[in-house]
């Protein structure tokens, strides 16, 4: 008799586990999908030229489009 409720309670605190560790994962997912988010508004408060430059600095531009899109900002 005791071995059945001890082992009934067993699976109780597995699923219990599971539902944490799940609950977690996607509490981390909405964490970081959100410091994603944030961190482009405080970017857009950067003027369009450092934009610019920084992309530039990254590589994502080559040096003909930066100085045409530089042009077409002044």
């Amino acid at each position: 008799m005791f071995h059945d409720g001890f082992m009934g309670g067993g699976m109780w605190f597995g699923w219990l586990f599971w539902i944490v560790i799940i609950g977690l994962v996607i509490f981390l997912i909405v964490r970081l999908t959100n410091q994603k988010t944030g961190s482009q508004n405080i970017q857009s408060n950067e003027n369009p030229l450092d934009v610019l430059k920084k992309r530039y600095a990254r590589g994502e531009i080559t040096k003909e489009e930066f100085e045409s899109m530089k042009k077409d900002l002044q």
